[in-house]
């Protein structure tokens, strides 16, 4: 885990996750199909795509259910939402950047780059990399954005490693 924190500059996070078990090649297409993140990420009860092409840059999805919010009492009883918006895919590098659009989750500002490297050397496996940058997040301190991202990360590599390899 790696993070930066100015208080004026928007805030910076690194997460990653090691599979030992599945290939890049086996967990890129799962980052890919991007209108179906919920099939992965916890607490994430929909998403489907509102604009555009699965996969190709401009598409955009719809997400309902995060945890993570800002910290207001009436913002905690609403179901958590974005719409974000598919930057860009770079196919042969296996990564991919989106941008949040919209949402009541309480970002001023949000994009997150997702890489899935090979394994270092002979090891099998790989790695997915996931960058977040943000504006500042009303109760919230960076530390606890990125753990956050880290604890969501490494269920979600869980669950896809599990799901191709039972």
């Amino acid at each position: 885990m790696e993070n930066m924190q100015n208080p004026e500059e928007k805030w910076e996070g690194k997460v990653c996750a090691r599979l030992t078990r599945a290939t890049a090649d086996q967990i890129w297409p799962l980052f890919k199909d991007f209108f179906n993140l919920h099939k992965w990420f916890p607490g994430l009860a929909i998403c489907h795509g509102i604009h555009g092409a699965n996969g190709e840059p401009g598409c955009i999805r719809y997400c309902a259910g995060f945890s993570i919010s800002s910290a207001t009492a009436a913002a905690a009883a609403e179901t958590r939402w974005s719409k974000e918006k598919l930057i860009s895919v770079d196919e042969s590098g296996r990564s991919l950047s989106y941008e949040m659009v919209d949402s009541n989750i309480g970002f001023k500002s949000y994009v997150s780059m997702i890489k899935v490297n090979p394994g270092d050397g002979d090891q099998d496996g790989c790695v997915i990399e996931w960058r977040i940058t943000v504006d500042p997040v009303e109760g919230w301190t960076l530390d606890d954005f990125v753990r956050k991202y880290e604890v969501g990360l490494q269920t979600m590599a869980k669950t896809m490693e599990d799901a191709l390899l039972p």
